[in-house]
C-alpha cells in the first residue's frame, strides 16, 4: 500500500519520499493524532515548523496536521513529527459556562481558538454549570464528555478527522475488522490493582444552606480485606445525588484492571482510537469473543507493508 506525503511551505507543495516507515498514532482521550517519518537529505526541500502536512494511504487522506518538530542525525537525515489540530487543545484557559452540552462546549472552544469543525453529534446532556480555571482545553472538553457519560451512560469519541474536529457516539464507530490469532502476531496481557482500582469511594458536596460539606461514602469490605483501602475522593456538582454517583463509581472501579495490547496486527487504515473491533483471542484467564474499544493505535507502513499495534479495552479489559 503506497503512502504519499504532502508538505506545504508558503506557495510550495513538496511530495518527499520517506526513508523507511511512516507511523500514524491516535489515542482515545487527551492526545493529538501524531504522524512521524524520516526524510533523506535534500537541498531542494525547504520545510519548517508550522508547515501543513497531509498523508494519503493509497488514494485516501488519513492525516492532516502541522510540523511541530524536526531532528537530524549525523547522516543529515531529518525526522519529522507532526500533530493534528488537537495539539492546540494543550493551550490553557479558564471557562465559566452554564447550561451547555459537551457538543456546545467543543463548538465554543473551537470558535475561540480558530479550529476547524466537522461533524459533531449532539451529546444531549445539558451541564448545569462549570467553572474551569487554568485548565487545558483538552481537560475542559474531556470533563464535559466525562460528565455526559456519568449521568447518561453514553460515551462519545472526540477526534480530528483529517483536519476537522469530529465527535461521535461510540455505538456509531463499530468496524467489521476481526482481530484473532491469524491477524495478530502477538499480544501483552496484564492484571493489576496499582492504577484505577478503588474499593472505597468518598465524594463530597458543598451545602450552601448548612455551610458545611456533605460526604457520601461507600465501600467493599471484602476487597478492602484483600487489597487494603484504595480510596477514590472527588467533589460532585450541586443538585446531583452524591450517594448514587458513589455507588456507580464503586461498581465501576472495584475490580482489578486488565490491559491487553495486540502487536503487529494486519493493518487497516480505517482503524483509529475510539473504534470498536470484534476480538476473538484466548488470553491467559480469559477467552475473548467480544467487541473491544481501541484506546490507542499505531499504524506503521514500511515499504508497502502495513501493520498496527492496538491497545484494547472492554469485556473485562478495563485499563
Amino acid at each position: 500500500m503506497d503512502v504519499h506525503l504532502y508538505i506545504q511551505n508558503g506557495q510550495m507543495v513538496y511530495e518527499p519520499v520517506a526513508l523507511d516507515s511512516v507511523t500514524w498514532e491516535t489515542k482515545r482521550k487527551g492526545e493529538a493524532g501524531k504522524c512521524s517519518f524520516t526524510l533523506l537529505p535534500d537541498s531542494r526541500l525547504k520545510i519548517e515548523e508550522g508547515n501543513a502536512i497531509r498523508v494519503d494511504v493509497g488514494s485516501q487522506p488519513v492525516f492532516f496536521g502541522f510540523i511541530f518538530e524536526r531532528s537530524w542525525n549525523g547522516n543529515g537525515q531529518v525526522k519529522v513529527t507532526a500533530y493534528d489540530q488537537l495539539r492546540y487543545l494543550k493551550n490553557k484557559d479558564s471557562y465559566n459556562y452554564e447550561a451547555k452540552t459537551a457538543t456546545e462546549v467543543i463548538r465554543m472552544i473551537a470558535g475561540d481558538f480558530l479550529l476547524n469543525v466537522g461533524e459533531l453529534e449532539d451529546t444531549g446532556y445539558v451541564i448545569e454549570s462549570r467553572n474551569m480555571k487554568d485548565k487545558t482545553l483538552f481537560d475542559i472538553i474531556l470533563d464535559a464528555l466525562d460528565l455526559t457519560m456519568i449521568y447518561t451512560g453514553n460515551m462519545f469519541v472526540f477526534y480530528d478527522d483529517v483536519g476537522k474536529l469530529a465527535l461521535k457516539n461510540i455505538t456509531n464507530m463499530k468496524l467489521g475488522i476481526t482481530v484473532n490469532d491469524q491477524t495478530a502476531q502477538d499480544y501483552d496481557f496484564k492484571i493489576s490493582i496499582d492504577q484505577n482500582t478503588y474499593n472505597q469511594i468518598k465524594l463530597y458536596q458543598d451545602n450552601e444552606q448548612t455551610k458545611k460539606r456533605d460526604v457520601f461514602m461507600t465501600k467493599h469490605t471484602e476487597n478492602i480485606n484483600k487489597w487494603g483501602i484504595l480510596q477514590f475522593n472527588e467533589s460532585v456538582d450541586k443538585g446531583v445525588s452524591g450517594q448514587e454517583v458513589a455507588e456507580r463509581y464503586l461498581a465501576m472501579y472495584n475490580q482489578p484492571t486488565r490491559s491487553l495490547s495486540v502487536k503487529n496486527a494486519f493493518g487497516d487504515i480505517r482503524v483509529r482510537a475510539g473504534c470498536l473491533l470484534p476480538v476473538f483471542l484466548d488470553v491467559r484467564e480469559m477467552q475473548l469473543q467480544n467487541y473491544l474499544l481501541i484506546e490507542a493505535v499505531t499504524h506503521k507502513i514500511d515499504q508497502g507493508i502495513h501493520t498496527m499495534d492496538l491497545t484494547l479495552k472492554g469485556a473485562g479489559i478495563n485499563a
